[in-house]
């Protein structure tokens, strides 16, 4: 997915440079066409972006069910311990407990631990947040991809898109069909029709004189 955001991004450069040469020449079907390519291609990246925050969200949700897996797996491990421990007999005083087994001590040590109570609330509350969270931002991904879609389907609003990224990318179709190249043929023209006006003024004063010699 990430190679694909961006090579679709590196096309998407190519897109906008490729409207602003359009407009220059004052082709404005070719400039919405490729201006509806380009909304097209970035709602196709909104999508994409969309589906890796949610495969990230499932991956964030993994591990949070991994690290509840791992407090399960250490209360396990604390029940064994409590259980050795309660087919020791009570030794009472600190010097007697002195005298159980080293891999008692550990076991015990271990349960002492992991059963605090306040630590396992702590992860607890922790677990709730972070998947209170992912929900909130699956559920926020899905409405924005959703309401992508929607606009891909009403013609009038990817009208109003298309305009909205000519604007963004700098372009103003009228501004730039007025200085096409187009008006300055249109201006070559009106000066080639100069000279020949005055080519035909020319012919009728030498007719006028021939008309007057041969009056004479």
């Amino acid at each position: 997915i990430e190679r694909e955001i961006t090579s679709l991004q590196t096309e998407e450069k190519k897109l906008v440079a490729e409207i602003k040469r359009e407009a220059k020449t004052g082709n404005e079907a070719a400039t919405r066409i490729l201006a509806r390519q380009l909304v097209r291609l970035r709602q196709q990246i909104t999508n994409l972006q969309g589906s890796r925050a949610q495969i990230r969200g499932v991956a964030t949700h993994t591990q949070a069910l991994y690290a509840s897996t791992s407090i399960s797996t250490g209360m396990k491990g604390a029940t064994k311990a409590m259980v050795a421990m309660n087919k020791v007999p009570f030794l009472g005083t600190k010097s007697e407990f002195s005298k159980w087994p080293k891999s008692l001590e550990l076991e015990y040590a271990i349960a002492k631990e992991q059963m605090a109570p306040a630590k396992q609330v702590k992860v607890i509350r922790e677990f709730q947040k972070q998947s209170a969270q992912l929900d909130m931002t699956i559920e926020m991904m899905s409405e924005s991809i959703d309401e992508t879609l929607d606009k891909d389907e009403a013609e009038e609003e990817t009208e109003e898109l298309t305009n909205q990224v000519l604007d963004e990318i700098g372009v103003d179709i009228a501004s730039q069909l007025s200085s096409a190249p187009k008006g300055r043929i249109a201006s070559r023209n009106t000066e080639n029709v100069a000279p020949r006006s005055e080519e035909s003024q020319d012919v009728e004063e030498l007719e006028k004189r021939l008309a007057s010699l041969r009056r004479i």
